[in-house]
């Protein structure tokens, strides 16, 4: 019994585990520790990239919503009693801002009138770092080629008011992609829900993903065996375009709906919403492409969003589907059929009731043929905008930072300078039997107080965005170095005055280690003798002239030539006396610009402010004068420029300006009629043209009959104001005889005025034989003072 039981017990025990069954039973546990690890790996493989494209949306979403190019304004028109603008110059620059004529009245802001002698102007308001300036309706009244009033329509009377100043050009994106931002309030509020009711109408219920948009697209692709509705939201389309290509993949949609989620667990849906309306792809316009209803609406309708009607805004909203295939220029009836619908689902929506919507529907569509174009009008100032921000602006900075650029360009001045140029060339090659588009031309335009630019023409093909001879063309100037050579003979009172007596006679000089021999000859061909200073530049003679720079010495004149504002390296020898020296026109203007302000440089500026867009300004470009020369010498020096439009090379002035207009300049004509200059200022403005050929052939042209009549047309198109030099107070005038230069009576025949610096006038006088009846005249005239 006892033995049963303990063979009983002996076989109730488990019989003892081989190896293999012991390895076998511990797989499963195994296996599950492997899967866990392998998800804890998935998990945190999709948290780590879940967390990457989190950083995408925070880090980059600020920057993408305002990736926006850099817009540049011309500076505004101002309009004041007594301005020097007519009646014709104001309409040419409401036309160029795009200022709508209408019959009666001026109604909206943008709009004009003609008003008996004058203009009624609705103007736009606009805000600039010089101060805001209101939306209002001026009369503007005109006299004798000056504004005579600015009134408001209530008769009161307007100090100054300015015009919304012109845009000019834009600096886009690599991408090419342009846009006009505006807020979400500023739109007319029928835009965003009409948005919303027919590309997303659950936007305000989901959270970046709606599931029914899904299911309902999914049904649809089903039933039609091919991909025909996507089911995005207007979360996971900005998305899309802000960071994700258009390759439709599982891959996209995936990323695409996590980075929709993240992106409304970070911003609120009016955000998300004004974003996309500035985002939105609208149409293409060459190269550049149309994002954003506030671009969208000036490309199509040219007005702004906030102008749109009911018609206007479905339009729009109907081009978010598709704007190649519903372009409303190339595809009308598609265009006409998409907005109608959009108007029926907003009628649905309840955002329009029956009667808006019958108007709506027979509305035509409204779009302008032309759109605005997105090439500059004027390519050359901008050039030398462009130059001068590369000094304190990266190249990343212009293209997407959205910088507010304010120039000094004048439109109506680059206008006028641009067709004295296109005109000018056609009449001289007309004229002088020259082979049709031959010449070329440059000018440039400035301020004779503040050295701003005005106008900038880099040739006779005005949009032509290319080579720019006004800043890169190195032309010889000829005679126009000559005011180097005679200030610096002025600013030594003691030893040279406008009546100090030069040497004209044959002049030979040794040059290149004595092997080489320099024979200037006058442009007529013959030597004068002594001749005054005065005469010697009136009538730019070369040898006297070269004799003058060679008694000054070379370094000396070269020393003046930069300080006027020459910057080009000159090299010391006798032939840049006559101007064998390469200078940009820009530079001469510089050069000019100082003489007309007395000597007083003011470097030549293109800008006058940068802001940011929120109009906080970053930089200002202000005014910086420089004394670069003795007022008293520059005064005797442009007293002489003077004369050499009224008696020297450039008296053909008197039949080209208006009469009573005096100016001041200077012609230039380099070896074998090569190039052709001509340089001069009045009261307000310097003007500096060069005229060619690119090839550095012979025009054929001296300074006199190329240059100068273009010069003359672009003062006579700009009102240019006359001449006015303030006498300084240590210049008296004294008249003098040119054959002694001595001084002599007023009366005696050829006596000239002269100024000269106080205590350098001749001491010895000259008589003259005159009848005894002049000489009773002269001395009864002095008992009547």
């Amino acid at each position: 019994m006892a033995k049963s039981a303990r063979s009983r017990k002996r076989s109730s025990r488990k019989p003892a585990r081989t190896a293999a069954q012991r390895r076998h039973s511990g797989r499963p546990r195994r296996r599950l520790w492997w899967a866990l690890a392998v998800l804890a790996v998935m998990a945190a493989g999709v948290g780590g990239y879940v967390a990457y494209l989190n950083h995408l949306i925070t880090s980059q979403f600020e920057a993408k919503r305002y990736a926006l190019p850099a817009r540049v304004y011309a500076a505004p028109l101002e309009l004041y009693a007594g301005a020097r603008l007519d009646a014709a110059a104001v309409g040419r620059a409401l036309r160029l801002l795009k200022f709508e004529r209408t019959g009666k009245g001026a109604a909206q802001p943008g709009t004009y009138a003609v008003q008996g002698d004058g203009y009624l102007i609705h103007t736009r308001g606009f805000t600039s770092p010089d101060g805001n300036e209101p939306s209002r309706t001026l009369a503007v009244r005109f006299a004798q080629g000056r504004v005579a009033s600015v009134s408001t329509v209530s008769g009161r009377t307007v100090a100054l008011a300015r015009l919304s100043p012109l845009l000019i050009a834009k600096i886009y994106p690599l991408s090419h992609e342009d846009r006009i931002l505006v807020r979400l309030d500023a739109l007319p509020p029928l835009l965003p829900k009409a948005l919303v009711a027919v590309e997303d109408r659950r936007f305000y219920l989901h959270h970046g993903v709606d599931p029914v948009a899904i299911g309902r697209a999914l049904v649809v692709d089903l039933r039609a065996r091919r991909f025909v509705q996507g089911g995005s939201t207007l979360t996971q389309q900005l998305v899309k375009n802000f960071y994700l290509s258009n390759r439709r993949s599982l891959w996209r949609k995936f990323n695409e709906a996590i980075m929709a989620v993240l992106l409304e667990l970070h911003y609120d849906k009016r955000t998300i919403l004004e974003t996309y309306l500035n985002e939105v792809y609208l149409g293409q316009d060459g190269q550049r492409a149309i994002h954003g209803v506030g671009l969208a609406s000036e490309f199509y309708f040219g007005k702004p969003v906030q102008q749109l009607d009911t018609a206007q805004i479905a339009l729009l909203v109907a081009l978010v589907r598709g704007p190649t295939y519903y372009d409303p220029r190339r595809h009308p009836a598609r265009a006409l059929a998409r907005r109608n619908r959009v108007l029926r689902e907003l009628h649905a929506a309840g955002e329009l009731d029956a009667a808006s919507l019958r108007r709506a529907q027979a509305a035509p569509l409204g779009v302008i043929a032309k759109p605005p174009s997105s090439v500059t009008p004027f390519p050359d100032f901008l050039d030398l905008v462009r130059r001068q921000l590369g000094r304190d602006y990266r190249a990343q900075d212009l293209r997407t930072q959205g910088l507010v650029i304010y120039t000094t360009l004048r439109p109506l001045v680059q206008v006028a300078a641009q067709r004295a140029v296109d005109q000018g060339l056609r009449r001289l090659e007309a004229r002088r039997d020259i082979k049709r588009d031959t010449l070329e031309a440059a000018a440039v335009v400035t301020s004779v107080e503040n050295g701003e630019v005005y106008a900038v023409v880099g040739g006779r093909r005005a949009n032509f965005d290319g080579y720019n001879r006004a800043l890169d063309a190195r032309r010889s100037i000829g005679s126009l170095f000559k005011a180097a050579t005679y200030l610096t003979a002025l600013e030594q009172p003691q030893r040279y005055t406008l009546a100090t007596l030069l040497d004209d006679s044959p002049l030979h000089v040794r040059t290149g280690q004595g092997q080489q021999v320099w024979s200037p000859l006058n442009y007529d061909r013959r030597n004068h003798g002594k001749v005054p200073l005065m005469d010697a530049l009136v009538h730019s003679y070369n040898v006297s002239s070269a004799r003058l720079g060679l008694d000054l010495g070379l370094p000396a004149v070269i020393r003046t030539a930069h300080a006027l504002g020459i910057k080009q390296p000159i090299a010391e020898y006798p032939a840049i006396l006559l101007g064998a020296v390469p200078v940009p026109p820009l530079e001469v203007a510089q050069m000019y610009q100082t003489l007309a302000a007395g000597g007083y440089r003011a470097p030549l500026r293109a800008i006058q402010t940068v802001v940011d867009p929120r109009g906080n300004s970053l930089q200002r470009y202000p005014l910086k004068i420089e004394r670069a020369a003795p007022e008293s010498a520059v005064y005797l020096l442009d007293a002489a420029l003077h004369d050499v439009t009224r008696r020297g090379t450039a008296r053909s002035l008197k039949t080209l300006l208006p009469a009573g207009l005096e100016v001041a300049g200077k012609t230039g004509t380099t070896n074998d009629l090569r190039d052709s200059w001509f340089a001069g200022f009045g009261g307000n403005a310097v003007a500096v043209v060069w005229v060619g050929r690119d090839d550095n052939r012979p025009a054929g042209l001296t300074g006199a009959t190329g240059a100068l009549p273009i010069w003359a047309a672009i003062m006579r198109g700009i009102n240019a104001q006359s001449l006015h030099i303030t006498q300084p107070a240590d210049v008296t005038w004294t008249t003098i005889d040119p054959q002694t230069g001595l001084r002599t009576q007023d009366y005696c025949p050829g006596a000239q005025w002269m100024a000269f610096i106080k205590g350098s006038e001749p001491s010895g006088t000259s008589s003259c034989q005159v009848s005894a009846t002049r000489r009773a005249l002269e001395w009864f005239k002095g008992l009547l003072k």
